[in-house]
């Protein structure tokens, strides 16, 4: 089993900046790949942005690029989403989720393409 638990949310002004983090635990951690996703009131879950594990390959939603930076830290099993520039439609909860299997990694940008999760952390960003 692994365990996902984000951390780093909070309360910030239109411009601002939140860095999220997402440790990973559990037996054995092996992922492939990892990615956040996010989800406001009332809307659908959205993604974010998704890291391969090994080579550090990225994905950005475009509506993130450019103001969102994701990366990992393979010896502390934790990736780290940088937010800058935030905007008030930023706001939601942020979820993290990790792939085991290489061979969905093509559903780096689909929920369905991740097998655990954590529960979120929420982000709110006032105008």
């Amino acid at each position: 089993q692994v365990q996902l638990v984000e951390s780093g949310g909070g309360l910030v002004q239109a411009g601002g900046s939140l860095r999220l983090s997402c440790a990973a635990s559990g037996r054995t951690f092996s992922a492939y790949g990892m990615g956040w996703f996010r989800q406001a009131p009332g809307k659908e879950r959205e993604f974010v942005a998704a890291i391969r594990w090994s080579g550090g390959g990225t994905y950005y939603a475009d509506s993130v690029k450019g103001r969102f930076t994701i990366s990992r830290d393979n010896a502390k099993n934790t990736m780290y989403l940088q937010m800058n520039s935030l905007k008030p439609e930023d706001t939601a909860v942020y979820c993290c989720a990790a792939n085991v299997a290489s061979s969905r990694w093509y559903l780096a940008r689909s929920a369905s393409g991740y097998d655990y999760w954590g529960q979120g952390t929420q982000v709110t960003v006032s105008s």
